[in-house]
């Protein structure tokens, strides 16, 4: 019985409870705006009016059924003056509370106490400033004015210093925000705070934080589990919306440029965070004592000089990038990033080498994965002395045909012909690079014949060591080169040497390895059906390969460049515009009056014969009547006799 009254009484009170929270909920509803402007300048003008500030920040909290952009923005307003002031003590207060003494008088005690309530209401309050900001719903001039207050309160609530903790918390929660690329809030944070060098600086800084959490956990992988999230058991799903935001706001980041550096660079701040002394366009909210003190301060502080500046933003930018290529990128995330690594983030990194472990990852994936790498992974290995034993073998098994089709053929291929172009490069290798290319010429569309025919130009030129294959007899089993004539031109191949037959080309076109493919025992017969082929353009070009190419002084190297992005487009743009001397005419002089002249058929005339043709032979003078009627109808007319 005891147990059920007392189950009543706590059901009674929460019903009580709910009642005037819905009734406190009506009389605010309703306020109007200049009952809502009164309270916010009752809370300034004095203590005593305290208790308005839970009221005012229900206006802005967000979601709520009764959410009005107009109340929440006089709201923000009014509590944003009231906050501003007090934030460096509010932040002192902290430091302070873990270091105060049992003994301390109930002055300082109720002062404690008040500065943590404050402070707790005033992480409400920016809890709720994130909440309007990163959600979609909310008003686009709402969400204007609450980013300003949040980097407002960046610069100034830490005496002057960058306030990393409430940026790191504003960084969050857009990363695991639901916000589209195109969104409005990131939209206003590249173009009005990322031009800020400490904001980069900070920026860099969160997001590494964030990628860490986000990272696989090894050990999932040793119990052939799926791998999950470090912070905890989050879906796929909201893993790649973190991951293609981080990815989003570090491609935004503009690059740091020596140059600005060097001249001046802008700071958001009011203290700069590389030399320790102050912003005189930022500081001028502070009071002269405050100015006084952080000048007394900060005055023995050493500059740090450009290059200073330079390095460290370069190791913050490094360890962002890395740890976010750590994670587990989703497919169209991972090849955006393979398509601009070498452009947007390897010339700004501290230490290029640090991405050698993804890109031989990506490198060793294959397909479109493998081309995207390429890119990067030949800047390491030729600007930056990676060492990559087996990067041939897989250039060359990226040689088949799909890749004439891809999108980043024309970066391939030019790459294709910068890795082929050392003169120590093996004769094997050179010679398996060149079959393969005229292997491929027999199945990929014209433009890809083309781009073939000026690799195989390229490679013939560069090293004379495999100009053999233009011009190779049969080779042997055991590696000799015979002729299948002699100098009389009687036929002497041995009956017995069945092997070595015309015809049979010892190349083995399935092979990945280029040593083990024969390719020195072939020869280019594929580019001499090329000279046959159906496409002028293609047929015209390979004549260029019939000149002797060891003759460096009399020949050039083929612009790829001007090939790898062909098309049947491009064919036939330049076809059209190709101003041609003898065009072959249907020109008659005088208007036809058979199908057939007498030139076509010697020994034959053409008549009419009772409307039947008739074909008269002048040996025999006998006469030939089609048996078919049917193919008298299409004859008609016409007559054959001599």
């Amino acid at each position: 019985m005891a147990s059920s009254n007392s189950m009543t009484m706590m059901k009674s009170s929460q019903q009580q409870m709910m009642m005037m929270k819905k009734r406190k909920r009506k009389k605010e509803q309703q306020l109007s705006l200049g009952e809502l402007k009164t309270l916010g300048e009752q809370l300034l003008s004095s203590r005593s009016h305290i208790n308005n500030l839970p009221r005012l920040l229900n206006f802005i909290k967000h979601p709520r059924e009764d959410f009005h952009p107009a109340y929440a923005l006089e709201s923000l307003l009014s509590l944003q003056s009231f906050f501003t002031p007090l934030l460096p003590d509010l932040s002192a207060s902290r430091s302070r509370s873990s270091s105060s003494s049992s003994d301390a008088s109930t002055t300082a005690a109720a002062h404690l106490i008040y500065s943590t309530w404050l402070r707790s209401k005033f992480d409400d309050f920016l809890q709720s400033l994130f909440s309007i900001s990163t959600s979609a719903l909310s008003d686009p001039t709402l969400r204007e004015v609450v980013l300003e207050t949040i980097m407002e309160f960046v610069k100034v609530a830490n005496a002057g210093n960058f306030h990393s903790s409430i940026f790191h918390r504003f960084l969050h929660a857009i990363v695991h925000s639901t916000l589209g690329v195109g969104d409005i809030l990131l939209q206003l944070l590249a173009s009005k705070y990322f031009k800020y060098i400490d904001v980069r600086y900070f920026t860099y800084i969160s997001l590494e934080k964030i990628a860490r959490t986000l990272e696989p956990d090894d050990s999932a992988d040793d119990k052939g589990a799926t791998s999950e999230s470090a912070a905890g058991n989050r879906s796929r799903a909201s893993m790649e919306v973190c991951i293609r935001m981080i990815y989003h706001l570090l491609s935004r980041i503009p690059p740091l440029e020596v140059s600005v550096v060097e001249s001046n660079y802008e700071m958001w701040s009011c203290v700069d965070i590389f030399t320790r002394k102050f912003n005189k366009k930022n500081h001028d909210h502070l009071s002269d004592a405050e100015d006084k003190q952080q000048k007394l301060r900060l005055h023995d502080r050493k500059d740090f000089s450009a290059a200073s500046v330079t390095k460290k933003m370069k190791l913050k930018f490094s360890k962002a990038w890395i740890s976010f290529l750590r994670l587990l990128l989703p497919l169209d995330v991972y090849k955006e990033v393979l398509a601009t690594l070498h452009q947007a983030v390897i010339p700004h990194l501290s230490n290029p080498i640090m991405l050698c472990d993804f890109l031989t990852r990506s490198y060793d994936i294959g397909g479109v994965v493998s081309v995207m790498a390429l890119s990067s992974l030949y800047i390491l290995m030729t600007q930056h002395g990676l060492e990559y034993p087996n990067f041939y073998e897989k250039l060359y098994a990226l040689l088949e045909p799909a890749i004439f089709m891809a999108k980043y053929r024309a970066k391939f291929f030019e790459l294709i012909d910068s890795c082929l172009k050392s003169p120590l490069l093996p004769a094997y290798l050179a010679a398996a690079f060149c079959k393969k290319l005229s292997r491929l010429a027999l199945s990929v569309p014209p433009s890809g014949a083309l781009i073939i025919i000026a690799l195989v130009h390229n490679l013939l030129r560069r090293h004379p060591s495999i100009n053999f294959l233009v011009h190779q007899g049969y080779v042997n089993e055991t590696g000799k080169v015979t002729s299948a004539t002699d100098k009389s031109g009687v036929d002497r191949t041995d009956d017995t040497d069945s092997a070595n037959k015309q015809g049979i080309d010892q190349f083995d076109d399935e092979q990945s390895d280029p040593m083990k493919t024969n390719a020195m025992r072939s020869s280019l017969w594929e580019i001499d059906t090329l000279r046959h082929h159906y496409c002028p353009p293609v047929s015209r070009f390979v004549l260029s390969l019939e000149s002797d190419l060891t003759i460096r002084a009399k020949t050039s190297e083929v612009a790829v460049q001007d090939f790898s992005s062909g098309s049947y487009a491009t064919i036939f743009g330049e076809e059209i515009r190709r101003r041609v001397k003898q065009v072959p005419l249907a020109f008659y002089k005088s208007t036809p009056t058979s199908l057939f002249s007498e030139s076509d058929f010697p020994g034959w005339t053409f008549d009419l014969n009772d409307g039947e043709p008739v074909a008269v032979n002048d040996e025999n003078g006998t006469l030939d009547t089609p048996k078919e009627h049917d193919h008298i109808s299409v004859k008609r007319g016409i007559g054959l006799h001599h």
